[in-house]
């Protein structure tokens, strides 16, 4: 089990990640919705071919924390743009295709 320490307001936090935690979940569309005392965050994975999509993971947060974790990811794309170059947008809204746009594979 990994072990960070975060420092907030000049108190330290050992916080744990397990093994499993680690591996992170895979999701390629985020769905956001908030109520006045909290943001959903769910992570959703989409597969070619098939029409249903499962939530894999979900976050749910105080609308303060969702302010600092919007702070939080503008700082970190900024730095990944500095490192690596302009991350490129489509100026058209993102459909959802069944096949990711590639040809349907044959068994």
């Amino acid at each position: 089990m990994a072990k960070k320490t975060a420092e907030i307001d000049d108190k330290q936090i050992n916080i744990e990640l397990s093994e499993e935690v680690a591996e992170g979940v895979y999701a390629n569309l985020a769905m956001i919705a908030h109520s006045n005392s909290e943001f959903v965050l769910d992570f959703i994975r989409l597969m070619p071919g098939v029409p249903k999509a499962k939530v894999k993971s979900r976050v749910i947060l105080t609308p303060e924390h969702a302010k600092r974790l919007l702070q939080a990811l503008e700082d970190n794309i900024s730095k990944y743009e500095n490192n690596f170059g302009d991350i490129r947008e489509n100026s058209e809204p993102t459909p959802f295709p069944m096949n990711f746009g590639g040809p349907m594979g044959e068994a």
